[in-house]
């Protein structure tokens, strides 16, 4: 069987490829520890409004000075509808939704999750530069979706 040089060519390309992308994975996954979330937090989704992880709702401090975003998602609005934090100090989100998927992002900056029933989604971000951002679903959850957003107001530094 005789296998034409352009074919063994491409043959030999694809193996160099699939060999250099897992090794760009494990060279991350080694050096910069990027790994998967090891730990999933579940919460009912009936129970989310009681919960005492997500009481009180809103801005919270928390003792080691950063500031913890308690957030529910529900069609089609986001509780609170307004937030407040401290531009220069680590901010972070907990979410979870009561109904649907529902997306969270901050219009202008890195910060974007999803947001699904029965789990709830965690991130931390520092905002330098003080102002109002706007929050948007950017996850299609119904026909009001394009009204679903939020603000959130950085406010600057204490001197």
């Amino acid at each position: 069987m005789r296998v034409d040089p352009y074919e063994r060519a491409w043959m030999w390309a694809s193996a160099v490829m699939i060999v250099a992308f897992v090794a760009t994975i494990a060279y991350g996954a080694v050096t910069q520890s990027y790994h998967p979330p090891s730990h999933v937090e579940t919460i009912d989704p009936k129970q989310v409004w009681s919960s005492p992880s997500f009481q009180p709702l809103g801005v919270v401090e928390r003792a080691d000075g950063s500031i913890e975003v308690r957030v529910i998602a529900h069609m089609f609005a986001f509780q609170k509808p307004e937030i407040e934090v401290p531009a220069g100090r680590r901010v972070t989100f907990r979410l979870s939704s009561v109904d649907v998927i529902h997306g969270f992002q901050i219009v202008g900056t890195n910060a974007n999750t999803m947001v699904m029933p029965g789990y709830v989604s965690e991130f931390t971000t520092v905002f330098e530069k003080p102002g109002e951002y706007l929050i948007v679903c950017n996850e299609y959850c119904g026909l009001s979706h394009h009204v679903m957003h939020a603000k959130l107001i950085v406010t600057p530094r204490a001197r």
